[in-house]
């Protein structure tokens, strides 16, 4: 069972960091690893079916998160906290206006909390973590100079906005 264990946690790890290490060439964003199940110390969080073909529902063994994300869902990075393990979540409905948006999903011993849905609707994304904080960066829909940056301390997701930093040729 550990070894069990360890190999889930290895492989997602590597599929992490090997995420981060690809990059689209013109924009240099990585694209992010796309999981449909994630086993934790508190649970498996999956991308469980619906009765929609293009619909999915995330559980916690086997059992849907409330409140219910569903549409097009992918587990994309996951970090470990003290006492918790937090995974981010994105979400596609279809929708061409803005075809993705994101949540955090943090789970511990005692239960599970789900972040508000965030996101300036591009998939392009890096995300960071720390022992209090969730972060991710995404470009700024309206203005290519900007980045939209949304922290989680848990409770509430605070949207900023920063220049991009120009990067030596």
């Amino acid at each position: 069972m550990r070894i069990s264990k360890f190999l889930h946690c290895s492989t997602l790890t590597a599929l992490c960091i090997c995420g981060t290490a690809w990059a689209a060439p013109e924009a240099n964003w990585p694209v992010p690893p796309k999981l449909i199940e994630l086993p934790t110390p508190y649970g498996t969080l999956a991308v469980g079916p619906s009765d929609y073909i293009y619909e999915s529902k995330l559980e916690l063994d086997g059992t849907l998160l409330e409140p219910h994300i569903s549409g097009m869902i992918n587990i994309h990075y996951a970090f470990e906290m003290p006492d918790a393990q937090a995974a981010l979540i994105s979400i596609s409905r279809g929708n061409e206006t803005c075809p993705i948006s994101y949540r955090w999903v943090v789970l511990r011993a005692d239960g599970y909390k789900v972040s508000p849905e965030f996101g300036s609707c591009s998939p392009q994304i890096r995300v960071s973590a720390d022992s209090s904080q969730l972060t991710l960066q995404t470009p700024n829909a309206q203005s290519p100079d900007t980045l939209d940056i949304y922290v989680y301390d848990g409770a509430t997701v605070k949207q900023s906005t920063s220049k991009k930093k120009r990067q030596a040729k």
